[in-house]
């Protein structure tokens, strides 16, 4: 059976190679956003064969074939993650330690709409993402 992202590069007329395969697999199966090194680590536990260049050039063509989507979260490093996903969320990134958390918020969304309409304007698409730092917690109170 086909990873989601493999089927996205078949449907988009791609050719698969072996390694191509195995990079699919690896970004479908992610529950994180792993930059290209990342990629690189867990392909290569797959395949050995598999060069850093070779991880490069597939995620550039999945980029460029709007199969994944590149984020710059910070730290000089563009992460990844899938661009089928029919569900839309926002991303909070811990900026101490690159953890990114997905959310999705309902009265969020309806603000930036009726931000978007008092100004004059229709969203047709966003994307949101807030970098912050854990609360401290000082004698038990945040």
């Amino acid at each position: 059976m086909n990873s989601r992202i493999e089927q996205a590069c078949i449907d988009k007329g791609l050719k698969m190679t072996e390694q191509r395969r195995v990079i699919a697999q690896i970004l479908s199966e992610a529950e994180d956003h792993p930059d290209v090194e990342e990629v690189y680590r867990r392909a290569s536990e797959v395949d050995q064969k598999i060069s850093l260049a070779t991880v490069y050039r597939t995620l550039r063509l999945f980029e460029d074939n709007s199969i994944i989507q590149s984020h710059d979260f910070g730290g000089g490093r563009a992460r990844y993650e899938a661009s089928d996903d029919d569900t839309h969320h926002d991303h909070l990134i811990d900026v101490e330690t690159g953890k990114v958390i997905e959310f999705f918020d309902e009265e969020l969304e309806a603000l930036q709409e009726k931000i978007a309409k008092r100004l004059g304007y229709r969203i047709v698409d966003h994307k949101l993402e807030l970098f912050c730092l854990p609360l401290k917690r000082r004698g038990g109170h945040d």
